[in-house]
């Protein structure tokens, strides 16, 4: 099994993203075939809240996942339909082969059972690697999910790529990972 997850803060989402972004593009230029979603926020200023999408990795597609409840709602904006649209995105391309898996959070809906659960499931039965932002709030839900078989990366772009390309490798191909520069 190829797991492999970082712990953030909660109110590092923003760079979570960024960081995530990165490493998607960086894995795709090396061939590797993505699965998952990253999330893209947008703000056109007329708002008190930036709009939230996913980007299905595999097709490109963006999906918006927030609600516009209006100025002064409070809470959480998601809209699980969005979110579960994704999930269906993502499932269909581990099905036609991917070779990493890249979950932009385990967070509030992975705790009960739903979002990308499966999915995470799916690509390791399929021998895909898989790379999950974790959000401190979500970590004991995520530990019993795992039962420790996840490898704990530091957050940070270069650890990510280096990991993904070294749980990618198949026996008698170079070393993608001495690709990547140390930072």
């Amino acid at each position: 099994m190829r797991i492999a997850s970082f712990v953030y803060d909660p109110g590092k989402g923003a760079e979570v993203d960024v960081v995530l972004a990165a490493v998607a593009a960086a894995l795709r230029s090396s061939g590797l075939r993505l699965g998952g979603a990253i999330q893209i926020n947008s703000d056109d200023g007329n708002r008190c809240s930036c709009d939230m999408s996913l980007e299905d990795l595999a097709s490109g597609r963006r999906v918006l996942i927030s609600e516009n409840r209006g100025p002064l709602a409070r809470g959480c904006r998601l809209d699980p339909r969005g979110l579960e649209e994704v999930v269906g995105l993502v499932e269909a391309s581990i099905e036609r082969g991917i070779d990493v898996l890249i979950v932009n959070k385990f967070g509030k809906r992975e705790t009960e059972g739903k979002g990308f659960r499966d999915a995470i499931e799916a690509a390791l039965a399929k021998g895909a690697s898989v790379l999950v932002a974790v959000s401190a709030a979500s970590l004991e839900a995520w530990e019993a999910f795992v039962a420790g078989l996840d490898e704990r990366l530091a957050f940070d772009e270069a650890t990510a790529i280096r990991w993904a390309l070294a749980a990618t490798e198949r026996p008698g191909s170079e070393t993608m990972a001495a690709a990547v520069p140390a930072e």
